[in-house]
């Protein structure tokens, strides 16, 4: 479990997180939203130690995070940025370097690296892509390879900075069913997503970031009856039922 007291952040000069208190739960996934500028990324950033708080503590199973050394805050949490070098090495050494955290020295990989790397890859559809290489590779069988590596970790909660960009729909809702298998694992799985639709199809929770005020937190369907994404994105958002669960669509606010 993730539980964030009082954090404040900053987006190189500037304030984007002002007090905020935040817990994340195993089996959930857990959507940030807000407007760009709102702080969303650099709230992932902060959870997985990659830059400071500038007030306020950030516990890790109970833990102060700062007082983890960065191999044990790996161990407990895998994080995907939204932009990622594509090295020119094939998926499965690119899959192993989730298990970086694992390695001994020398750092030489395990049977049971290589089974860990394997199985990652096939969870997510992907084990025929093994041997090839990341360049070649579309940008949907790309995202698979980095969630395999994400699964590699094995740790209890997975981070992913807008990992449906540039994705046609059917692998926007393969990332997205992907995320509800981790979370039906018990992991906790964090998105920040700009697409509102699928943050209302698919989440257990959501967490709507604005002007550095406390965030509004709740599941979808206390997060649309509130009217807060419509206050937020200056936007009407609508829906209509179906057979498979509600849809959801934007209008411009009149």
């Amino acid at each position: 479990m993730i539980q964030l007291r009082n954090v404040s952040a900053q987006y190189g000069r500037r304030t984007v997180l002002r007090n905020l208190s935040l817990d994340i739960y195993p089996g959930e996934v857990l959507t940030i939203l807000g407007p760009n500028g709102s702080g969303k990324s650099t709230l992932l950033r902060t959870i997985a130690g990659l830059q400071p708080t500038v007030e306020g503590q950030i516990l890790v199973d109970n833990t102060p995070a700062h007082q983890l050394t960065p191999r044990q805050l790996a161990q407990r949490l895998a994080f995907l940025p939204q932009s990622r070098t594509v090295p020119n090495i094939t998926a499965l050494r690119m899959v192993l370097h989730g298990r970086f955290p694992y390695l001994g020295y020398p750092r030489r990989y395990r049977g049971r690296d290589y089974q860990a790397a394997k199985q990652a890859l096939e969870h997510v559809g992907a084990l025929e892509l093994a041997d090839r290489p990341v360049p070649s590779l579309s940008g949907g069988q790309r995202q698979k390879v980095y969630l395999a590596m994400a699964l590699a970790q094995n740790t209890q909660t997975i981070l992913m900075d807008e990992p449906t960009t540039y994705l046609d729909i059917r692998h926007q809702l393969d990332v997205m069913k992907t995320a509800l298998g981790m979370a039906d694992q018990g992991k906790s799985v964090v998105l920040v997503l700009h697409d509102l639709s699928l943050a209302l199809r698919f989440s257990t929770r959501i967490a709507v970031l604005a002007n550095c005020e406390a965030p509004h937190v709740g599941t979808p369907e206390e997060i649309f009856v509130s009217g807060a994404l419509d206050r937020v994105f200056g936007v009407e958002l609508r829906r209509f039922d179906t057979p498979q669960g509600w849809q959801y669509y934007c209008e411009e606010a009149r």
